[in-house]
């Protein structure tokens, strides 16, 4: 997400750092890419023409004029306004009730609700450390049922069971009071997917809301609808009490227009931001760390949170040790670190949360591929235990059985074992404790190629 303006605000604002001071004339054609970049990425006009009133007004105005690093400082304001339009920070779930407090998700058919239940069931679970408990009012989709019933089962909370013959009404007061007798602490409900233009659907959803007086009335949206979500959110908006927005479908929109209008047109907080397919591909929405990735400077805050919860502590912990005895660093060592990266959400993922990144060029990024991790994973299985174990056996004929053992090709197998030869001279740099040696050694990984990046 953001790929899109990434680059091009990267771009345009690295044209305006070498300015001696700020001047109508030499922002004048920042001001115009910042206003083409924004449209591109699908960002609501209104919000476009009020953003760049507002980077002008203070860009010109005294709090620059004196300024010792006015290149910075417009940076800064182009910043600073893009907290106004997502919010300054993460609004979170208000669960402050009697117990079970109730969630209510609403939006239009084919956002993702379903998925999105379980994924805010998971979070809950996993973060909150609360009880959960899932039940479906779509009546109006038998399948919607079922899958809710499956997913609940994935990510291990509890599903109340209601049937497409019951109304809506009846199905989440019944819910409710299942909720209380298994003691659950917090209870969200999915609905049908609706337009706001059919009335009696909306009034249908306007009922079930006043039948369990949710706590949290969250809308979930297709980021990659763009501006268009954010209308539709505003229409949500007139006829229920949202709380709150849910943007789904994120990984496969480069442009947040969704994300950018939606907060400034409804004036309701973008809570979480659906990241993957996955249950664990669910964030908090931390409006600075989207800022902070649309210009280029990266989210490692998210980075090391995802390490903490995604990276298996104890298999890191027996690689630290390893490496710190002295011991080589050995291929069922590599394949330990794809089977992480992979959890971490793969290089795409990680690169869109470095520093920099932005400053790639697009031959680079095009480079990336997820699929080539996995095909790592595979030539690795295909090795014996004393291949993996001394690698220096892997001859040509081995390389051969290697490649036909996983469908590949013996140029595949050099190329691991290229990058693992790599990350071996890595990790003896790392042995000795030298930072000059482990910057060199981290050099010499990059040049190697990245896991999942091809040559």
């Amino acid at each position: 997400m953001f790929d899109n303006l990434t680059q091009r605000l990267s771009s345009t604002l690295k044209n305006i750092r070498g300015q001696g001071r700020l001047t109508e004339e030499n922002i004048q054609e920042s001001l115009r890419e910042i206003r083409m970049s924004l449209l591109e990425a699908d960002v609501a006009l209104p919000v476009v023409r009020e953003f760049i009133d507002q980077v002008k007004e203070r860009a010109l105005g005294s709090e620059v004029k004196d300024n010792l690093n006015p290149g910075q400082q417009f940076i800064k304001i182009v910043y600073d306004e893009l907290l106004k339009v997502m919010g300054k920070a993460n609004e979170g779930l208000d669960l402050a009730t009697q117990p079970p407090a109730v969630i209510l998700m609403a939006g239009l058919q084919g956002a993702g609700k379903t998925t999105t239940v379980a994924k805010l069931a998971h979070w809950i679970k996993t973060n909150l450390k609360k009880s959960v408990g899932v039940v479906s009012a779509d009546v109006y989709r038998p399948a919607a049922i079922q899958q809710l019933q499956t997913l609940a089962g994935e990510v291990g909370v509890d599903y109340i069971a209601s049937d497409i013959s019951q109304k809506p009404v009846d199905i989440v007061r019944g819910a409710v009071d299942t909720a209380k007798k298994r003691v659950l602490d917090v209870l969200i409900v999915d609905t049908a997917g609706r337009l706001h233009v059919d009335e009696a659907m909306m009034d249908e959803i306007k009922q079930v809301h006043a039948a369990v007086k949710p706590i949290e009335t969250l809308f979930v949206v297709d980021s990659m609808t763009g501006q268009d979500a954010a209308n539709t959110a505003k229409a949500f908006h007139d006829a229920l009490p949202l709380t709150g927005v849910v943007l789904t479908k994120a990984d496969g929109d480069a442009r947040g227009g969704a994300a950018l209008s939606i907060r400034h047109i409804t004036g309701k907080p973008i809570k979480f931001i659906g990241v993957g397919e996955k249950a664990a591909a669910f964030e908090l929405f931390h409006p600075e760390r989207i800022a902070q990735r649309i210009l280029g400077m990266g989210d490692v805050l998210s980075l090391i949170e995802d390490a903490e919860r995604k990276l298996d502590r104890e298999k890191a912990d027996k690689l630290f040790n390893k490496v710190k005895k002295g011991k080589e660093f050995d291929l069922d060592d590599f394949r330990d670190q794809m089977y992480q990266l992979q959890n971490m959400g793969g290089v795409g993922a990680l690169m869109d949360k470095l520093p920099g990144m932005a400053n790639l060029s697009q031959d680079v990024r095009d480079k990336v591929n997820e699929r080539d991790i996995i095909r790592q994973i595979a030539i690795v299985n295909s090795m014996t235990p004393k291949e993996r174990r001394y690698p220096a056996v892997i001859d040509a004929s081995r390389k051969r059985r290697i490649a036909r053992g996983c469908g590949l090709e013996v140029q595949d197998v050099n190329r691991l074992l290229k990058q693992f030869t790599q990350m071996q001279k890595f990790m003896k740099k790392m042995n000795k404790g030298n930072i000059a040696n482990l910057m060199r050694g981290v050099k010499g990984a990059m040049r190697g190629g990245l896991p999942g990046m091809r040559r």
